[in-house]
């Protein structure tokens, strides 16, 4: 096993800053788990967060009990496995599940749409894992709670097909034992972006068929190189990150195109955006650019190819990103484990669903409208349809600032809406791509020399929503909603998942105004005539 890290032109930046944390110790002092690295004030924070360095060990006391899971859904019969997480507990599982091409139904949505899809397909052969760190997730506790009525209606205990993740102590742990549901208890000291070798990584990933054995044991292998001060690939990446980052260069585009590992940049997205936006500095991963286009911006390859990369298999991939991270955090000057602005959008969520009450949630008034697509913001006078709006956004993107697409609404959408029978890959391909609300991502970013970042809402908020309100005033805000035709109830809650997620939407756009972030937000009345209509525009631009 080895894992290598090419550094490009930047080697003298990069040397100078590796060279100064090797000449403070700080390798050999983080992979000991030295909690005072990043300061006196992060040092409480720290102590309670640096149990992922020892993931690659500690993670294996797991392994007999996953086998048992595993042999018991085999037997059973029991072959979809329903991921019910987000962010930290949800990403890591999905890029390991589509690395080793072993299915894997992921939830991390409040999308009605998206959630009965998952609901309608085999039933009868589902196991749920319903993972959280916290055990107080609303978007996961809705999943759990429609799923046991789901088992319930079906004739089906739902102790047999529900497994949790969570902390010891959580809420969550509380109710899956008065429930009798399997619970596999996390590390307490890992934090959730971190927890890729962890139960939150390994249980729902060796269920769907993932050798998670051979995951831990590439960690291992590489575990003893990030105690040294030559030949670490954590140290090299981390000064890679920071002195990047004190040149002026904040944008990492990250590329996968020609890698064996698929999905990494999602999950080293939410890594990076969620440890390092914060106090006004941050790095902001870029997923789907082609290339840096402008001088705040650098491109890192998975893989051997590019000017700078990094190669090695995902386990230890997962390890060194993790490293690297915690070593940049410490050159920006941050705490790369707590997230400060995460629980703004929450709480705005809450006090919405409440203020509310039984009637409309407060989505305003569209200040236009073009076909199927509404448009609510505050635009300038001159504003007479959506081609105006995003080319409004486009020019109102600051210098050194970025443009940050955010979709509530189903991400698989376009797999039913360009339906094409015995066309040839390349045909659905294209129309996939014309139905997916996410090709307006590349539309954009090919108009523009700024970076162009997409999300699924509400799965950004574990994300980048940290980045957007913590990290540097620069970013403009395109808000996507769409019109719900088939809600589900979340029973013994005062809502349905789809008035969750306008007002989850909502409560987003409450925090960015309130920072004076410019934002629009466009609401597809028709979803499929909306996307369509969107992406057509964007294309004439």
């Amino acid at each position: 096993m080895s894992i290598d890290v090419g550094i490009g032109g930047d080697a003298d930046a990069v040397r100078a800053v590796r060279e100064s944390l090797t000449a403070e110790g700080v390798p050999a002092a983080l992979a000991a788990g030295d909690p005072s690295l990043w300061g006196a004030r992060s040092q409480a924070e720290a102590t309670i967060r640096l149990g992922w360095l020892n993931l690659p060990l500690t993670g294996r006391e797991l392994l007999p009990e996953i086998v048992n899971l595993v042999e018991k859904a085999q037997a059973e019969g029991l072959d979809h496995v329903v991921l019910a997480g987000m962010g930290g507990s949800s990403l890591a599982p999905e890029v390991i599940c589509a690395t080793e091409d072993v299915p894997l139904t992921v939830l991390d949505t409040t999308d009605p749409h998206q959630v009965r899809r998952a609901l309608e397909d085999r039933l009868e052969r589902t196991l749920v894992v319903v993972a959280s760190k916290s055990g107080a997730t609303i978007e996961t506790d809705s999943h759990r709670r429609i799923y046991e009525k789901a088992f319930v209606d079906a004739g089906i205990d739902p102790a047999d097909r529900i497994i949790v993740v969570t902390d010891p102590g959580s809420p969550l742990e509380q109710t899956a034992i008065e429930s009798g549901y399997q619970v596999i208890l996390a590390d307490p000291n890992v934090g959730g972006r971190y927890s890729a070798l962890s139960a939150f990584g390994l249980v729902p990933s060796a269920l769907a068929g993932a050798d998670v054995s051979r995951l831990l044991d590439d960690a291992a292998a590489v575990r003893p190189l990030l105690a040294q001060n030559e030949g670490n690939p954590g140290l090299e990446l981390g000064a890679l990150l920071g002195a990047e980052y004190l040149a002026g260069r904040d944008k990492l585009i990250l590329l996968d195109s020609l890698s064996e590992i698929n999905g990494l940049p999602d999950w080293i997205e939410q890594l990076i955006a969620e440890s390092t936006g914060k106090q006004g500095k941050g790095i902001l991963p870029v997923v789907g650019a082609e290339a840096a286009e402008d001088d705040d911006q650098y491109t890192v390859n998975i893989g051997r190819d590019g000017e700078r990369s990094i190669d090695g298999p995902l386990g230890a991939q997962f390890l060194v990103w993790e490293y690297a991270t915690a070593i940049a955090g410490r050159v920006l000057g941050i705490d790369p484990f707590d997230q400060p602005n995460v629980a703004e959008s929450k709480e705005n969520t809450l006090r919405i669903l409440e203020e509310a009450g039984d009637g409309p949630l407060p989505a305003g008034t569209p200040v236009l409208t073009d076909g199927p697509v509404e448009v609510y913001g505050d635009l300038p006078g001159n504003t007479k349809d959506l081609a105006d709006v995003l080319t409004w956004l486009l020019q109102a993107v600051p210098d050194r600032g970025y443009l940050a697409i955010m979709a509530y609404l189903d991400r698989e959408a376009a797999f039913d809406a360009a339906a094409v029978g015995d066309a040839s890959f390349e045909e659905l391909t294209e129309a996939w791509a014309s139905a997916d609300v996410a090709t307006l991502r590349a539309l954009l970013d090919y108009r523009t020399d700024r970076p162009v970042t997409f999300g699924w809402g509400p799965r950004f908020l574990h994300s980048t929503g940290q980045f957007h309100k913590g990290g540097p005033a620069a970013g403009t805000f395109l808000q996507i909603t769409g019109a719900v035709t088939n809600d589900i109830d979340v029973p013994d809650m005062p809502y349905t998942l789809g008035r969750l997620q306008l007002a989850q939407a909502l409560g987003d756009l409450r925090a960015l105004a309130s920072r004076g972030r410019p934002a629009v937000r466009l609401h597809l009345t028709d979803r499929i005539a909306g996307v369509r209509h969107l992406l057509s525009v964007a294309e004439e631009l």
